[in-house]
């Protein structure tokens, strides 16, 4: 929202007025006003509008300021510090933090691979979130699932039992009930879930299919990364070269656990970082512009009739044709 907005058109303490604009809701975006009084005579902005916003937390109140969402007798105020003065017209354009709004049905293509009444399955797109967070409160993956089945959101994390990083490609399994997402958990929980992947590493891997086994948690020296960390929570993945051209392996990858960056932060520990994956040392080659790792298998039993179920999901278009540039060159 931009700091144009009309001033409420009623005055007094803590009076509020004007309809939200078109698309909002009462609830959601509030014009607040107060004509400030004695004891508010002196004191910072900020805390004046904490008084009159209790439910916001006074960081979100210093953005709302800095955002022009503010004015003082219909001037915009944009520094929290600045001193307020009895008699002066407060008024607020409550705009809720982002995270407030980030479980909210948004209409997206997804390409589905499998939909029954109980499971979901999704081929993920390289560059699509799958759940909000910090700097991607929409256009998530659960969003697309929110507007998809209205009956998501009455599911934990709308029915998502496991992760894709963003600019990882491929399949994911998603409940659709209560009961099926309490038995995917327990089947991830179990390892019964098996997920294998497509990927081009720096160097050679060796001809000779290998098993890392180092455990994994949050890297102390950047908290943005994962890394391989003594006494972090344990973590194993197979590796099999496919390919080697001089210079790139082409590998497939079975997680035998699913930590965040597993894959990612396996290879990079043996010295063979994915391809274009600049967090942990991976260079663009192959015409790749995002990490060159793709879930291309997924088997699972059905969470309610138990029946096995496998998908395979087709290399996207650019990993399929770096993949196809070290394949040509190792024949």
């Amino acid at each position: 929202m931009s700091g144009n907005w009309e001033p409420a058109g009623a005055s007094g303490l803590g009076e509020s007025a004007q309809a939200p604009e078109d698309g909002e809701t009462e609830s959601e975006f509030e014009n607040r006003v107060q004509v400030l009084d004695a004891a508010a005579h002196g004191q910072r902005l900020d805390r004046v509008l904490a008084g009159l916003a209790p439910e916001f937390s006074r960081s979100h109140l210093q953005g709302l300021i800095e955002a022009g969402q503010v004015r003082l007798d219909g001037v915009l105020a944009t520094v929290s510090s600045r001193k307020v003065k009895a008699g002066q017209r407060l008024e607020v354009h409550l705009v809720p933090p982002a995270e407030s709004l980030a479980f909210r049905p948004e209409p997206m293509a997804l390409d589905v691979v499998h939909e029954d009444a109980h499971v979901l399955v999704v081929n993920k797109p390289a560059g699509l979130v799958v759940h909000p967070a910090a700097g991607n409160w929409a256009g998530t993956l659960l969003n697309g699932l929110l507007a998809r089945d209205p009956r998501a959101a009455q599911l934990p994390r709308a029915g998502i039992v496991h992760r894709l990083d963003k600019d990882t490609s491929g399949l994911m399994v998603v409940g659709r009930t209560l009961e099926a997402v309490t038995a995917l958990v327990r089947d991830m929980a179990q390892r019964d879930i098996h997920r294998r992947y497509v990927a081009l590493a720096h160097g050679d891997v060796g001809a000779a299919p290998f098993t890392v086994e180092a455990p994994i948690g949050r890297d102390p020296a950047l908290r943005t990364r994962m890394a391989v960390v003594a006494g972090a929570k344990p973590a194993r993945t197979d590796v099999e070269r496919v390919a080697f051209d001089g210079e790139v392996s082409a590998i497939r990858c079975k997680l035998h656990t699913g930590r965040t960056h597993q894959i990612r932060v396996h290879l990079a520990h043996e010295g063979h970082p994915l391809v274009a994956d600049t967090l942990y040392g991976g260079r663009f080659l192959r015409g790749m512009q995002r990490q060159a790792l793709h879930a291309a298998e997924l088997a699972f039993a059905h969470p309610i009739t138990r029946v096995p179920l496998s998908f395979e999901a087709p290399m996207p278009p650019d990993l399929a044709a770096a993949w196809q540039q070290v394949s040509a060159v190792a024949k």
